[in-house]
């Protein structure tokens, strides 16, 4: 069993983290202060106020050094199951191939008001992120990137259109939990017309989790650093076992 875990900073396991901060202050020396007993407040001790400055009227931000008394079981934290199925793209298309037996269709979008598609567009443009090409350009798959400020129910209708087998879903907007609300939006919607469970269904975006995309109804999240070989095996291995335990024609 491992021992519990902590921040390292000097020392292993002496709990020491770096935290920063913004509260809507004036910043002076009792600014500070405010901050430094929030931290305490938060259960860390040790708090040091490193950095305190103004950055807008009525502002303040803070840079604190700390320790916290508290460590985590590594061992009871599972990671996602999403990035099991490791495979280079000759190989998924090979899988694709013996297991799908056609192309598959993938939609991609940064649903709701999101413009920003950096993310979409490293899994599915041709040219990929980090040397590992996007799904364009895998011989068994038909990638549809539908770009940015896609809202839901346009996500809906083209993948009843076009038959989609999987949905790509993108947010890397946060703000007041707009990213939640657009994901849980595009499930809805897909049970409304029942389409649910015909699709692989993902969401991806910085600060998705495998276990957030759980608890909103998706079959996998991806966060940052994801590659496009991830997303694809996923895709084929998920699409595939679908298949196979529906004993469903495969259709063209």
């Amino acid at each position: 069993m491992t021992q519990g875990v902590k921040p390292y900073g000097d020392t292993m396991n002496d709990g020491k983290m770096q935290l920063s901060f913004t509260l809507p202050i004036e910043w002076n020396e009792a600014a500070d202060e405010a901050a430094r007993q929030l931290a305490v407040n938060m259960g860390l001790v040790d708090v040091q106020v490193v950095e305190g400055r103004k950055i807008a009227t009525g502002f303040s931000f803070f840079v604190l050094y700390a320790s916290t008394p508290h460590s985590v079981d590594v061992d009871n934290v599972k990671a996602s199951p999403a990035r099991a199925h490791a495979m280079s793209m000759e190989e998924v298309d090979a899988f694709v191939a013996e297991n799908v037996g056609r192309k598959i269709r993938v939609a991609g979008a940064c649903i709701g008001t999101d413009a920003h598609t950096v993310g979409i567009d490293a899994i599915l443009n041709m040219k990929g992120y980090k040397g590992d090409y996007g799904l364009e350009r895998y011989h068994w798959f038909e990638a549809f990137n539908l770009g940015s400020q896609v809202a839901a129910e346009d996500l809906v209708r083209f993948t009843k259109e076009k038959d989609v087998d999987a949905i790509l879903a993108s947010q890397i907007v946060t703000q007041k939990g707009s990213d939640v609300k657009n994901f849980t939006e595009l499930v809805e919607l897909l049970e409304a017309e029942g389409l649910r469970d015909r699709v692989v269904l993902v969401c991806g975006g910085p600060r998705v989790t495998g276990l957030l995309a759980a608890e909103l109804g998706y079959d996998a999240g991806f966060g940052r650093g994801t590659l496009p070989s991830e997303v694809a095996a996923f895709i084929a291995v998920t699409l595939a076992e679908r298949l196979r335990r529906s004993g469903s024609q495969l259709f063209a």
